[in-house]
């Protein structure tokens, strides 16, 4: 029984993803080329950047994110989620997903990698003009993560989300993009993601995208 129901979990989650990429694509027939895109997973999904870069008066700036992404799923969507709005600035983070056990036994931070190395590599080929701007993962709340009783060993955790971040550092260098790390004023004397700013250890409320966005400002 318990299996039926995290499979039906799981499809829901798929239909609900295919949902989202298809407004999008739809969307991105209608949005004005050339502007800023934010993309990733969920932790970018939620940000209303559209809505405060309208309200301070700075340039376009449109979302693309989808909860629950791992990088293979943005790999096989990246037409949609990054390419087709032709932006003149990227702003990414997409990979906290990944930090989990694979079921082949693979190496989380390899396939990771592998992954991300890929979508740098497409960025260059297909957006050569573009400015790209590698976000760092944000830090967790371990607290908070584990009263959600997640099963099986936890992966997402800050010491791995400290290795994530220097090899995305790493990547950035390699590729001529820039790596940006916005998280000093989201995390507590311990390093953790401030309690305060989190339900479930993960996502963010309002005002911890504020805090965020007002590190971002800078480069917008």
């Amino acid at each position: 029984m318990e299996k039926q129901l995290i499979e039906a979990f799981m499809e829901r989650m798929r239909q609900e993803k295919m949902r989202k990429l298809n407004n999008y694509r739809q969307q991105n027939a209608y949005i004005q080329k050339g502007k800023t895109l934010f993309t990733g997973s969920s932790l970018m999904e939620n940000f209303p950047i559209t809505e405060y870069c309208m309200n301070e008066g700075l340039p376009i700036a449109y979302n693309r994110g989808i909860g629950g992404y791992i990088t293979d799923e943005f790999l096989a969507a990246i037409d949609t989620v990054l390419l087709d709005p032709k932006p003149s600035k990227v702003f990414i983070n997409i990979g906290t997903n990944d930090l989990r056990v694979l079921p082949n036994g693979e190496d989380w931070l390899a396939h990771l990698s592998a992954n991300y190395r890929a979508i740098c590599g497409i960025i260059q080929e297909k957006l050569p003009d573009a400015r790209v701007y590698m976000m760092a993962y944000y830090p967790v709340n371990s607290a908070a993560l584990a009263a959600q009783k997640y099963p099986g060993p936890m992966v997402r955790t800050n010491e791995n989300i400290d290795k994530a971040n220097r090899m995305v550092a790493g990547l950035a260098a390699e590729y001529g993009f820039q790596y940006i790390d916005v998280n000093d004023g989201l995390k507590d004397e311990n390093g953790e993601l401030k309690a305060e700013y989190t339900q479930d250890g993960i996502h963010f409320d309002a005002a911890a995208y504020r805090t965020v966005f007002d590190r971002l400002r800078q480069y917008l």
